[in-house]
């Protein structure tokens, strides 16, 4: 099959059964396909790699997806807020330490008092960092006024992840009701696109019931809706969650894993300049994941700056990494990571996504 992979891998513009192939691809063409991306990714992003702090500061969820370890329906979790004075201290950590960016994430509200308060800590972040963090919102589903409000107070990226871009699917992993409706986070799409935010998406890779087709599908609405940044891994089964039923009918982890590293070089082939996450998951599935992501294709890691007594309460997945680790430990194993793939740390930079400013400055944004 070599011949038809390097075929393939000469092409400008990539077919549905391209991507079919690329993400089918074993030995010799697997290993032509990493090059691949590794030689994209030094021509268009280059080496460095940018840290984004995490900041999980909120488990409480009003939605109930399927798959979720925070879900609002699991009664088994311990939900929590981290004080402000904590969130705050995180924010300095990066700020001290030039990591360049946070990440503020949390299960999915939009009552006043959520909106109030991270408005409120947008402001306070910027003040106490002098506009010098960049920030990428991960709070899900909101109304435009909301996305305005947080976007004039200092968030420029935000990150909604579609999860799967099939919508015969989506009913697969989430409720049958106006909560979790699939217009509804495509129409957030574009609301964060209309608002200015550099736009960031994602897919859980090697759910049950989801094909080699259905992942190039969520490779090409990733290029049709022209997103900036992406957050994508493999799908990890918890315990109490409804979907952990169809556990027997998943891929073997290692096989998950293999295939989220094909979803990174296939997506950095046909996106060559947007910015990529070497996800937590990758490393849950594997020691070296997030070196292996690294190094085909993704661009951006992110510490987590989570004060550690909350981590094990912000359990999305099973066996999540680094539960333990202060922000120190999390800090100098990350960049022994990224050395070890190659690449150095971008530090105090906010390493926008370059495919955001060429389209902002082309006048398409």
């Amino acid at each position: 099959m070599s011949e038809l992979i390097q075929e393939i891998l000469q092409k400008e513009y990539l077919e549905k059964a391209d991507l079919v192939a690329m993400l089918s691809a074993e030995g010799e063409d697997r290993q032509l396909l990493f090059e691949q991306a590794a030689a994209v990714k030094a021509a268009y992003v280059g080496n460095k790699v940018y840290y984004r702090g995490l900041i999980e500061f909120s488990n409480i969820c009003g939605k109930n997806c399927l798959y979720c370890g925070i879900r609002a329906g699991n009664k088994n979790t311990h939900r929590y807020e981290v004080e402000e004075q904590e969130v705050l201290d995180a924010a300095r950590y990066a700020w001290e330490n030039k990591f360049g960016s946070l990440v503020l994430q949390s299960g999915e509200r939009s009552d006043k008092a959520f909106v109030d308060r991270i408005e409120h800590l947008l402001r306070e972040i910027k003040a106490l960092s002098n506009g010098e963090l960049g920030i990428t919102l991960s709070l899900g589903e909101q109304s435009e006024e909301t996305y305005h409000r947080w976007f004039e107070a200092g968030g420029h990226r935000y990150l909604l992840r579609i999860e799967v871009s099939n919508p015969e699917l989506y009913p697969k992993y989430h409720p049958h009701n106006k909560k979790h409706d699939y217009r509804a986070r495509l129409d957030c799409l574009h609301l964060l696109r209309k608002v200015g935010y550099q736009v960031g998406s994602g897919v859980m890779i090697g759910l049950p019931f989801q094909t080699a087709e259905d992942l190039a599908d969520d490779l090409m609405f990733l290029r049709e809706h022209d997103i900036d940044m992406v957050g994508m891994g493999p799908y990890i089964e918890h315990e109490d969650t409804p979907l952990y039923k169809y556990k027997d009918k998943l891929l073997p982890k290692q096989e998950r894993f293999d295939l989220a590293l094909k979803m990174v070089a296939s997506l950095r082939i046909m996106m060559k300049d947007i910015n990529i996450a070497a996800t937590t998951a990758m490393q849950t599935l594997d020691p070296l994941g997030r070196e292996k992501a690294v190094k085909v294709g993704a661009n951006i890691i992110m510490p987590n700056l989570t004060p550690t007594r909350y981590r094990e309460d912000y359990l999305l997945y099973e066996d999540k990494p680094c539960l333990d680790e202060d922000a120190d430990e999390c800090r100098r194993c990350l960049e022994a990571r990224i050395h070890m793939a190659g690449g150095e740390v971008g530090f105090g930079e906010w390493g926008d996504s370059k495919h955001f400013k060429k389209r902002k400055e082309s006048g398409n944004s």
